[in-house]
């Protein structure tokens, strides 16, 4: 085993043995550390919260967290390999190899540190959200997501800042000291962003809408799915998704139809010109008795007989029915239709359809 003691390149063959063996052995537990990592951290973010699933935070950070295990085992294992004295290489504080590699691997580990941060962030997010689905209020559905986006920009900037102070050696006061300076600049580039950033405070503060309203805003008809700080997102009746920036659901006029206490109905129907004028109001007042009494409806419901149509008589239909949901509202609107229809049959009354009479007259 004297060949152990051989030396290369600077270290014994044993030392590089330690190291191709910690390395494997890193290898071949990292997936472990990783899923022990993980359920530990479960257990202090997530609790006994309902409706989360331990296996969601590990597949956020399995990549993220095998790459810093990785970084670590690696360094531990090279930290005390010597380079070799005939190369003559700088101290790690001057340019040359040594600095080169030293700032390498602390630029990485800065990126995966960020990056199992994020993730970290992100299932934080998902469990807030999970505890707000429980409450009735839809503001928390609202307020987490926003959150969520600045802690994410505070943590992608503070990474920022340490990778350029650590690996590049940048004065970070001096650097946060000309932003300031530069910040009017900054300001008239990024006008527009600007404007977005600030509406998002305004629909946070003013509550507009909320997540889950069905609006109309600038011609567009949908359901509000998020709120983010540049833009909201629609989906629309269509089941397409639409984003605007926010400035221009401040901007333009918002109609949020989930505030409203009842939807409008309004048509008309026409009956046959050979209906009589007792059948006419018989009709009438019944459908105007059946539209107040039903439990849907308000007492705002108008029934009248209002003008005499080219091929009918026109009976004008308006009531209001007291639900948003939209397929309830098809449900009783069509519940109230075949009443309509059972009620002019039941009078010795029918439908008109358009129709034409055409007179031939002969020549003399």
């Amino acid at each position: 085993m004297e060949f152990l003691n051989d030396i290369y390149f600077g270290n014994t063959v044993q030392d590089y043995l330690w190291v191709v063996g910690s390395l494997l052995f890193g290898v071949i537990l990292v997936r472990f550390i990783a899923h022990r990592i993980s359920n530990t951290l479960f257990r202090v973010i997530a609790g006994k919260t309902q409706g989360v699933n331990k296996n969601e935070l590990y597949n956020l950070l399995e990549k993220p967290l095998k790459w810093l295990i990785m970084l670590i085992i690696l360094y531990v294992c090279t930290s005390h390999l010597d380079y070799p004295q005939e190369w003559n290489l700088a101290p790690k504080e001057e340019f040359g190899l040594r600095m080169f590699l030293h700032r390498s691997f602390i630029a990485f580990l800065i990126i995966v540190i960020t990056w199992s941060a994020l993730k970290i962030i992100k299932f934080l997010g998902i469990i807030l959200m999970a505890k707000a689905e429980l409450t009735e209020s839809k503001s928390d559905d609202q307020i987490i997501p926003f959150l969520m986006e600045i802690i994410k920009v505070v943590a992608v900037t503070l990474g920022t800042f340490i990778f350029m102070g650590s690996v590049f050696k940048v004065d970070v006061g001096a650097l946060i000291a000309g932003l300031g300076i530069g910040g009017l600049a900054l300001a008239l580039a990024a006008k527009e962003s600007l404007e977005n950033l600030l509406a998002s405070f305004v629909i946070f503060f003013d509550k507009p809408f909320v997540i889950g309203d069905l609006v109309t805003v600038n011609g567009v008809t949908g359901s509000i799915e998020k709120i983010g700080f540049r833009s909201t997102r629609i989906r629309t009746l269509e089941k397409s998704y639409l984003t605007l920036p926010n400035r221009l659901m401040i901007d333009n006029v918002l109609d949020n139809l989930s505030l409203r206490t009842f939807r409008r109905v309004s048509f008309k129907i026409g009956v046959l010109y050979g209906t009589s004028e007792v059948q006419l109001k018989q009709i009438v007042e019944e459908i105007q008795n059946f539209i107040d009494n039903h439990p849907h409806t308000n007492q705002d419901g108008e029934i009248h007989f209002i003008e005499f149509g080219a091929s009918s008589l026109d009976i004008m239909v308006l009531y209001y029915i007291d639900t948003m949901d939209w397929s309830v509202f098809l449900k009783i609107k069509e519940e109230i239709n075949f009443e309509i229809m059972r009620i002019v049959q039941a009078h010795g009354a029918d439908f008109a359809f358009p129709t034409q009479t055409i007179h031939l007259e002969k020549d003399k």
